[in-house]
């Protein structure tokens, strides 16, 4: 659904950061100090292919719990269509946790868990013929310069209609899909930086709930952003980003093969504290 899309672009530019301890301004690379909670709210719409809008409000909220580890819950609303549909979408608890550190040279270890969705207009929540179930496991890692940042990210993602119950030879079915992206900040001054980044989500599997299907294993979706962000302070800030998104779908032998393209854009308020 084209709201996954827009949710896929907050999670990219949820994560805020710093060059400086506790200084929060988009850094790909963030870690929170120790003791610290950090907050971004998001606020973004979405036009699809058929320019149907997707307007979603989404919030990361996390804590430092040693300098090398730290926790975040993210989640978000939205409404489709001038409130056509409407609901709670994904709910993610994750990790971080930075297994190496040479002086610009920086590694982590991340994983999460995800409900989505966790409540849609029609459903009740947590239904169980409609939610899905993401464990997802990978690494990022780069280098972080005095004023700008590279830095790339590789996730393994498990969707399944069970948390745990992942037998598909009794009716559940299984999701295997990869996630790669690279991202940079430069950093202009004490107030400005800029943003970009590109990500492609692609599926593993040659089967969609345990269907058959042809070029499924060339599924996926390419993600280009950029943003800019302006530091208040060195604990808040304030930023602006747009995106494009080109969704790839394959079907069975006679479906047709499509692209279907998307833009967004959004704003986003961040602090630590």
């Amino acid at each position: 659904m084209k709201k996954l899309a827009l949710t896929s672009l907050l999670a990219v530019f949820a994560v805020s950061g710093a060059h400086a301890a506790n200084v929060i301004d988009g850094n790909p690379l963030y870690m929170p100090g120790q003791g610290h909670f950090y907050s971004v709210s998001t606020l973004g719409s979405h036009t699809g292919s058929e320019e149907s809008k997707v307007i979603v409000a989404g919030e990361e909220f996390g804590y430092g719990i040693t300098d090398k580890l730290g926790v975040m819950v993210r989640t978000n609303l939205y409404e489709y269509d001038g409130f056509d549909a409407y609901g709670w979408n994904d709910l993610t608890l994750g990790a971080a946790y930075r297994v190496f550190e040479m002086g610009p040279w920086k590694a982590d270890l991340i994983g999460a868990y995800t409900v989505s969705p966790t409540w849609e207009y029609h459903s009740p929540f947590l239904d169980k013929g409609l939610t899905d179930y993401t464990w997802s496991l990978g690494a990022r890692g780069g280098f972080v310069a005095s004023n700008w940042t590279v830095a790339a990210h590789a996730l393994f993602n498990y969707t399944n209609s069970e948390s745990f119950n992942w037998n598909e030879d009794k009716g559940y079915y299984g999701e295997h899909k990869l996630v790669l992206g690279v991202d940079g900040q430069y950093v202009f001054d004490s107030n400005w930086s800029a943003l970009a980044g590109v990500e492609y989500t692609g599926r593993l599997d040659k089967t969609v709930h345990g269907i058959p299907r042809t070029k499924v294993e060339n599924e996926g979706t390419w993600t280009a952003t950029a943003g800019v962000n302006y530091n208040i302070d060195a604990t808040k800030f304030v930023g602006a980003f747009v995106s494009v998104d080109a969704n790839h779908k394959g079907g069975d032998k006679h479906d047709e093969w499509k692209v279907e393209n998307g833009f967004g854009f959004g704003a986003k308020f961040g602090i630590d504290f």
